[in-house]
């Protein structure tokens, strides 16, 4: 259940009994059973999805054999797909994520300022490094994650702030056949919750719990998972146009039972749910698809190269083993005692007659397997590093013969194009929940909340911000009053990059240093060789080399 929705205050239950009595309430017992039929057929449309999805999870923790022997594993999984997921998962830990705000009014420039300072604070509250790392995962096995940008009313004592979670796809439905999901009819989020907990929130549950109308696909967990004391709780999502405007809605229900209503509730009755009328989801696609907001991962395009890599290499280990614990015909005419001549630490072997011939005992010979079944299983586990992108010098290592640093750094660097492009579709989707989070910071931010900050001067300062600045608010132009909306433009950078592209902006500085670059003397020819250069942080040392004095 995505619990940040809540409406758990007395002013809510008595608009509930208002409603459950048929006073205002627009949303009722019908709305519901209607709901349900819908959330059946769009999780109908999702089977393939689902079944792709828990497939993947079997191949991620290499008990793939289990799912092609239906249960029945006597084959050893190597760890190459594994290796490429995992180098993959450090490349975007290694570009993890940094906003900044820019306006589109300079006077609102103050305002972007201080939002760049909050919005990483905010993000940092609610552990979103861990978030970010889990839904990459998610990615790179499934190929899509999904996150989740609500408003908790419950949060900061009561308070509310912004809430970030990752959310399963197996819990997530969506209308059949549509690419964008913004433009999905009604978006359903089931997830179960215990039946005591429940009930505690919602006490005209208590007896309607055990069971559900809809079933929800789960993984294949090492323990044994027991749903019977778990309802499934359903949020639901939808959109309306009013007078032109469109606008998001939300329901909760469980067990046939309307739990909260937007539409029922005369706070958001006329607004929507959240004034930016999106749904609280955003979708990060891997390799997309048509048809659909999700896309394929990793796994789905290395699976059989690692499928016929452990099938050569299981023949190959069981062909050494076999080899290593030699077999022996024996002459039943030769009455050789077995039991003695299996005994290693027997010296002796009777046997009976007078007679030891050379047939008598014979050893079993295994043929060795040709050299060009190991150059085909070498060409497999090739295949699969270059189909994943995931070649030696990207893991750091080079092929022999190519010692120079510039050829190292450039086979780095154009190994690392797949990484670039792959860590830019994560950037699209943090820039639409920064996006969502400035939404929220305008919608809810009405009472100052407390932030702990970097200044101008690098140096901490507290700050209390609410949402005055990026607030809605009315204006006059050739006495005409307009409302006037405060837009900020998202642009997201890497925060942290690894230890090799430090190195490289270090060297660079070096060498414009060496160059004279910031010899005050030089400075109209130091200007016009960084204009036609590019590089991060190239605004930044313009200005230092334009200032009079450069400031430490």
């Amino acid at each position: 259940m995505v619990e940040n929705e809540e409406k758990i205050t007395q002013e809510y239950r008595a608009e509930r009994k208002a409603t459950d009595a048929g006073l205002f309430g627009v949303i009722g017992k019908e709305q519901v059973d209607s709901a349900t039929e819908v959330l059946k057929k769009y999780k109908d449309a999702k089977t393939t999805l689902e079944n792709r999805i828990i497939d993947n999870e079997q191949w991620f923790k290499m008990r793939h054999w289990e799912q092609l022997r239906a249960g029945q594993c006597n084959e050893n999984a190597s760890a190459w797909l594994f290796n490429s997921i995992a180098n993959k998962h450090a490349d975007a830990m290694d570009n993890f994520p940094a906003v900044s705000v820019l306006p589109r009014e300079a006077s609102d420039s103050r305002a972007a300022e201080i939002l760049s300072q909050v919005l990483p604070v905010v993000f940092e509250r609610n552990g979103f490094e861990k978030i970010y790392s889990d839904c990459w995962w998610y990615k790179l096995k499934a190929g899509t994650a999904v996150y989740g940008m609500f408003w908790n009313p419950l949060k900061g004592n009561g308070l509310g702030d912004i809430e970030i979670k990752q959310i399963d796809i197996l819990n997530l439905f969506w209308e059949p056949g549509i690419k964008d999901i913004q433009k999905s009819k009604n978006l359903f989020h089931v997830e179960l919750m215990d039946n005591d907990a429940l009930v505690s929130l919602y006490p005209q549950l208590k007896g309607r719990l055990g069971g559900s109308a809809v079933e929800i696909s789960h993984y294949v967990y090492d323990d044994a998972v027991d749903t019977s004391h778990k309802s499934a709780v359903i949020d639901r999502y939808y959109k309306i146009i009013v007078n032109g405007i469109e606008q998001v809605h939300y329901m909760k229900f469980c067990a046939g039972e309307l739990l909260y209503a937007s539409e029922n509730d005369p706070l958001y009755r006329e607004r929507g749910f959240y004034d930016h009328g999106k749904y609280p989801f955003v979708f990060d696609s891997l390799f997309v698809e048509e048809g659909t907001p999700c896309g394929f991962g990793y796994i789905d395009i290395m699976k059989d190269a690692q499928k016929q890599i452990d099938m050569l290499s299981n023949a190959l280990v069981r062909n050494a083993s076999m080899a290593s614990n030699p077999r022996y015909f024996i002459n039943s005419a030769g009455a050789v005692n077995e039991e003695e001549f299996a005994d290693w630490s027997n010296n002796f072997v009777h046997v009976a007659g007078s007679n030891l011939g050379e047939d008598s005992i014979r050893e079993i010979r295994l043929s060795g397997i040709p050299e060009v079944y190991l150059g085909i299983l070498n060409s497999k586990i090739d295949e699969l590093k270059e189909t994943s992108g995931n070649r030696d010098f990207s893991q750091g290592g080079v092929s022999s013969g190519v010692t120079a640093a510039s050829a190292i750094a450039a086979l780095q660097e154009a190994g690392s194009k797949l990484t670039r492009d792959m860590v830019k579709g994560g950037y699209r989707a943090f820039a639409e929940l920064n996006s969502l989070a400035v939404e929220l910071i305008r919608q809810f931010y009405d009472e100052p909340r407390f932030f702990r900050i970097l200044g101008a001067n690098g140096q901490q300062e507290f700050i209390a911000y609410d949402n005055s600045a990026v607030k809605i608010s009315t204006g006059s132009f050739s006495n005409d009053v307009y409302l006037r909306k405060p837009v900020f433009d998202i642009k997201v950078s890497a925060e942290k990059s690894s230890p090799f592209s430090k190195i490289s902006q270090n060297e660079l500085a070096l060498q414009l240093y060496s160059a004279g670059i910031f010899n005050p003397e030089m400075r109209s020819q130091a200007v016009m060789a960084l204009s036609m250069m590019d590089f991060e942080g190239k605004e930044q040392v313009l200005q230092r080399v334009t200032s009079e004095v450069v400031p430490l």
